[in-house]
């Protein structure tokens, strides 16, 4: 079983693209459950945020995987799989386990070093375990994945700031927010986040509003808030100070047509600034065009973001993550090994008591002590002998290229694996210097 990872990112598309591939939370299980039902997708796990959707797999060879993945992906954006593979990149074993840990630290984020990735990460796991979509190699690279990030972020300095994506857009608000009125729209993970830093920032009044009102009320008891109907939006939105959008809506929840009706109830001398954080869009982009109104999204966000770790902070962090690679691949590399030490062991077992069988009709006369004694010298051979080659070949599948090593003790000895392990027993399907994109 070889790791794999296919996705696209604010380093590899545009805004448009993200939209179009961005996983909701309703959606997921569908996504992974299409995922699985590939011939060489074993596992995965989806993480899909507002500024990437990845898919990590365990697959059974490379290019099957590959094209296996962007397949679902394409047809997710309704896009041909060659258009589809202009934006995709894709990482493989050691690089995909190197790509895991750097997401989960904050490295790959459109603000380094942001802790948010890894509760996103967390609840993307949790719902692949859910829907039994995480084997064995998942289970372990998000565990992993998980553990360095928060190692990352407690010795290292690279989220000194508390830096996240809400926070990288408040600080673009002109004269900042404190003491100002905030319209939170959406009561999800991001606008929880929202509303907790407005109100660390000294926003007020703090007004919340969602399609779901008990979960609106849940999220505004947390932060001294009041809730809003979402009959009111516009009403509410022509006397805020500024509006932060973070639903998971599928289409605009601000059109051109709503902002510009409360654009006309409001104090034409009062500027309208909204701050929109959802893939896709909450926000119309036409919105932008209306007098009076300044529009944040996430492009102009990742366009302006300076305030970056100094270098010492990432080359620490990132020298914790390139550790902790070596350490699971370790892992991997012997994980593979086991079915077919296994099945040799098993091997062996079999030839011991069909000669013991082929002596017993042989002997008729030995005595029960005797035939004992016989089996147990017989095994205890075959132990010796076997000790050295299976501690020897564990050993050297934890070093580059070990893999090959399981292969030609398969060969040696004619194993043939248990379906699901000879899978996990196959050699690496991917030549050095195999190009990222399909």
């Amino acid at each position: 079983m070889n790791l794999l990872v296919v996705g696209v990112s604010h380093h590899s598309t545009e805004m448009d693209l993200l939209e179009r591939l961005s996983v909701p939370p309703a959606a997921t299980a569908q996504v992974l459950a299409e995922l699985v039902a590939q011939p060489h997708v074993n596992e995965a796990v989806v993480l899909s945020t507002c500024n990437r959707v990845e898919a990590y797999a365990a697959v059974t060879a490379f290019h099957g995987g590959l094209a296996e993945i962007g397949a679902v992906f394409s047809r997710r954006a309704g896009l041909d799989v060659a258009a589809m593979a202009e934006h995709l990149y894709v990482r493989y074993d050691k690089d995909a386990a190197s790509h895991a840990l750097r997401v989960a630290a904050g490295l790959d984020s459109m603000v380094v070093g942001e802790a948010q990735i890894l509760g996103q990460l967390r609840d993307s796991y949790g719902v692949a375990a859910e829907c039994d979509t995480a084997g064995r190699l998942m289970h372990e690279l998000m565990q992993q994945a998980l553990r360095v990030g928060k190692r990352v972020h407690a010795e290292t300095g690279i989220d000194r700031a508390g830096r996240s994506i809400v926070s990288a857009a408040l600080a673009l608000v002109p004269d900042g927010v404190a003491g100002r009125s905030a319209l939170v729209i959406g009561a999800g993970s991001m606008g929880s986040l929202a509303l907790a830093t407005l109100a660390r920032a000294g926003a007020a009044p703090l007004l919340v509003v969602n399609r779901g009102a008990a979960r609106a009320r849940r999220l505004a008891a947390l932060h001294d808030a009041a809730v809003v109907d979402i009959g009111d939006l516009v009403e509410t939105l022509s006397t805020v100070d500024l509006a932060v959008c973070a639903t998971a809506s599928p289409e605009a929840i601000l059109t051109v047509d709503l902002v510009a009706a409360a654009r006309e109830r409001r104090d034409s001398r009062r500027p309208m600034l909204l701050l929109d954080l959802a893939v896709p869009r909450d926000v119309e982009a036409d919105v932008a065009n209306l007098p009076g109104v300044t529009l944040i999204d996430l492009d102009r966000l990742g366009a302006s973001l300076m305030d970056e770790p100094s270098a010492a902070e990432r080359e620490a962090a990132e020298a914790i993550v390139d550790a902790e690679v070596e350490a699971f691949l370790v892992w991997l590399r012997g994980s593979n090994v086991a079915p077919t030490v296994a099945a040799l062991r098993a091997r062996a077992h079999e030839v011991v008591q069909s000669e013991l069988s082929r002596l017993g009709q042989r002997r008729p006369d030995l005595t029960e002590e005797q035939r004992a004694d016989v089996a147990h010298t017989v095994h205890r051979v075959v132990q010796q002998l076997l000790h050295s080659p299976t501690v020897r070949v564990r050993q050297l599948a934890t070093t580059p290229g070990g893999d090959q090593y399981a292969v030609a003790l398969r060969e040696l000895f004619d194993l043939r694996l248990p379906p699901s392990d000879e899978d996990l027993g196959r050699a690496v399907d991917v030549e050095p210097g195999e190009p990222e994109r399909p």
